[in-house]
């Protein structure tokens, strides 16, 4: 008895890990994921079609239980699990997973919706004629065959046929280290392009884009990228393409309208992608969206109603090819196998000069194998014509030799092909027509083999044989036919834009309110803010702030602590009641005194001033933040205090500033930096106290003010020459009648 320890192999773990792992990565790659760039197959998929030949179930013979094909195909040819074998069959009758399906199946086999088949029990299947185009020729010497895993039969090693399955109906795998993704492909273009390939094998591989414009998908729909970047990811077999779903709007009575989907991205299941646009709604997060319905039957229709009749189809649109699977990437890349079984990305015009090498070769090795079969029947003939030339004879030697083959064999000169067959002829085939007959056939064969060898001669008479062959498939696929009719448009369009705000919400005039304890809300409608009605308050409680705005407004506010915040007027609570608390809505600090709130526009420049006197400007668009705690805008010392918010006019060229000791200062706005954030610079010096008041003005306007009283007059000093300083002076008393609280009139653009 062998002692087991005997058989132990002293070595590295780290090389003998690593050879087993390489043994099994690069049977995964050439055994099971990447397909053939000959016949676009995997090996499952070539056993699954080569049992279905065998079993004799052509596109017009009747269909047969998958569940008997899984069977013959797991036992002798693909000794793996049924479920993948079935799964793959499913796929190869999928209408919406191939361009042009291998397998004609009758029963369940899933839908677009992304439901499974029936079991294989339950499920019947034949061959296509397209699955028969790409096996013809097995019978005729034209690949080669090699045992099935336990010898007992034999399987191809790849498929002979015209049909440029690769590219017409793409493959998709993942493998260990490497991956392959390609789409389908109309056969018209391919066969169009292989053509042109044939003419001119050494042309700019871009002069394929003359006729393959890109994928044609199953399902339909855009491929909207630019022709450019569809020619690049062909030129080097790596890339994407965006597809699109196509929709079109449709009118209804009264003004109103939807938009129907009538075809889906490529292999996007439709229940996911209903799902989708019902989660945006259940999540607001498209609100000028308002439902999805399924009306499909047969032929997709998901139908998608906006929120309001004003909401541009193209905007909705955008948004959901931004936010679902309307609008997905679709993979290239065009990882194969070669005719050496060597895995590698190749573009498109490597990938059809391989195939068309294949088919020359499958050319060549069939006109060999109808050679061969012509020299047997024309050695067969000249065996008849020489009975018939010496019948009596060779009748004579049958009837009296007891042994008659090797007798005509030596009289004769035949072989014992020719002998054979002679004394195997039946008595019927003596008559003088059938000799007629005989040197016919062989006058047409001797023709037939001397064409066979031109051709197997001549590259030339090669290439337009290929040619010819090649237009017959076209006709066959031609975009005449329901078939091979373009499904999927190449249309450029642009990436789908950013939804603004504006967009998503229906515009609609509010009136903002917030009060002194901080309740918040809007009033539908440009109230008037000095109707009694309109400003109404708890007890003990007034108003603060109140103004104009819309529903697709941004709502600033921002507290003494330098910190800014950001409402959506659309979501500010309704004017029913009171409103509701702001410290609800943004995560205010206790301690925190809100001291602005304003229409947020974009382009709008900010005077900010703390109590210590420093300031900068600010732009708005840089104050806007997307999150309850706001953002820190005004970086303040301990104690301190904003003081000023205030917005800067258009025309506006000049700073004044006034502190509590009473004196002004007014130096160029240019002197003040712009900055998004920080303390700012020194706008006016003080020994004790603080600022009380800044606003920027135009200086050639000079500076006004209420002169008080019922009067409603105003004074207006226009020479501000004395008080023109650089910034941060500590300036002089003001103007004589300027108001004693030491605060500027402020006109209400400026509020």
């Amino acid at each position: 008895m062998t002692d087991p320890l005997d058989q132990i192999v002293d070595a590295p773990f780290d090389s003998a890990l690593s050879e087993r792992y390489l043994v099994y990565a690069m049977s995964t790659i050439t055994a099971r994921s990447l397909p053939d760039v000959r016949d676009g197959l995997k090996p499952v998929h070539r056993r699954l079609l080569w049992g279905m030949r065998l079993l004799r179930l052509d596109p017009a013979a009747g269909y047969k239980k998958c569940a008997r094909v899984v069977g013959d195909v797991m036992g002798k040819y693909h000794p793996h699990g049924d479920a993948s074998i079935y799964d793959a069959m499913v796929r190869l009758a999928q209408p919406f997973s191939l361009r042009y399906p291998l397998v004609d199946g009758q029963g369940n086999f899933g839908n677009v919706d992304g439901d499974n088949a029936a079991a294989m029990r339950y499920t019947e299947a034949r061959l296509t004629a397209a699955a028969g185009e790409l096996m013809a020729g097995l019978d005729e010497g034209t690949v080669a065959f090699r045992p099935t895993y336990n010898g007992e039969e034999e399987e191809p090693e790849v498929f002979p046929g015209l049909f440029p399955n690769l590219l017409a109906n793409g493959a998709s795998g993942i493998a260990v280290g490497m991956a392959t993704s390609i789409p389908p492909h109309n056969v018209a273009e391919l066969v169009d392009a292989a053509i042109h390939l044939i003419d001119r094998p050494e042309g700019d591989p871009r002069e394929l884009m003359a006729f393959v414009k890109g994928p044609d998908f199953p399902t339909g729909g855009f491929v909207v990228d630019s022709a450019a970047a569809i020619a690049e990811a062909y030129a080097t077999g790596r890339g994407s393409f965006r597809v699109r779903a196509r929709w079109a709007e449709e009118r209804e009575k009264g003004g109103g309208w939807t938009i129907v989907v009538t075809e889906t991205p490529y292999q996007v299941p439709k229940a996911k992608l209903i799902e989708q646009i019902a989660q945006l709604i259940a999540d607001k997060k498209l609100p000028i969206l308002a439902d999805v319905r399924d009306e499909s039957d047969e032929a997709i229709r998901i139908v998608i109603e906006p929120r309001s009749r004003t909401v541009d189809p193209r905007v909705l649109m955008d948004g959901l090819f931004r936010m679902t699977d309307l609008e997905v990437r679709v993979p290239l890349n065009l990882n194969v196998l070669d005719k050496d079984r060597t895995p590698g990305v190749m573009g498109l015009k490597q990938a059809l000069t391989a195939w068309l090498e294949h088919q020359f070769d499958v050319l060549v090795r069939k006109s060999r194998w109808r050679l061969e079969k012509i020299a047997d029947r024309i050695e067969l003939l000249d065996g008849y014509l020489i009975t018939y030339l010496n019948l009596d004879r060779v009748i004579a030697i049958i009837r009296e030799e007891d042994e008659p083959k090797p007798v005509l064999m030596a009289e004769f000169d035949l072989t014992d092909r020719q002998a054979e067959a002679i004394l195997n002829m039946r008595l019927r085939s003596l008559r003088k027509l059938e000799e007629m007959e005989l040197r016919k056939e062989r006058a047409k064969l001797d023709e037939e083999g001397k064409g066979l060898q031109a051709l197997i001669d001549s590259p030339a008479r090669q290439r337009t044989r290929m040619k010819r062959d090649l237009e017959k498939l076209r006709e066959r696929y031609g975009p005449e036919t329901p078939l091979g009719r373009r499904r999927t448009d190449i249309e450029e369009q642009g990436l789908a834009r950013e939804i603004p705000l504006e967009a998503m919400i229906e515009r609609e005039p509010i009136t903002v309110i917030l009060s002194q304890r901080g309740w918040i809300r809007a009033m539908s409608g440009h109230r008037d803010l000095a109707a009694a009605d309109t400003l109404k308050f708890k007890e003990g409680d007034g108003p603060a702030f109140a103004f104009h705005a819309q529903t697709t407004d941004k709502v600033l506010m921002a507290t003494d602590t330098g910190r800014f915040y950001t409402l959506a007027a659309d979501k500010l609570p309704g004017g029913r009641g009171f409103g509701e608390p702001v410290r609800l809505m943004v995560d205010v600090e206790n301690d925190a005194q809100v001291m602005a709130l304003w229409t947020a526009k974009p382009a709008q420049k900010l005077l900010l001033a703390a109590s210590d006197g420093k300031g900068f400007v600010a732009l708005t668009s840089e104050l806007l933040a997307e999150t309850r705690k706001g953002r820190q805008v005004v970086n303040l010392k301990t104690g301190i205090k904003l003081k000023i918010v205030r917005a800067i006019a258009a025309q506006d060229d000049y700073i004044a500033a006034i502190g509590d000791n009473r004196k002004m200062v007014v130096f160029p706005i240019g002197e003040l930096p712009e900055l998004a954030r920080g303390q700012g610079a020194q706008i006016q010096r003080y020994r004790d106290g603080g600022l009380s008041d800044a606003i920027s003005f135009r200086l050639s306007d000079g500076l006004s003010w209420a002169m008080g009283g019922d009067s409603g007059r105003t004074r207006t000093e226009a020479d501000l020459g004395p008080w023109r300083a650089a910034r941060g002076a500590a300036g002089r008393m003001p103007p004589t009648g300027f108001p004693r609280d030491n605060r500027f009139q402020i006109g209400p653009e400026r509020a």
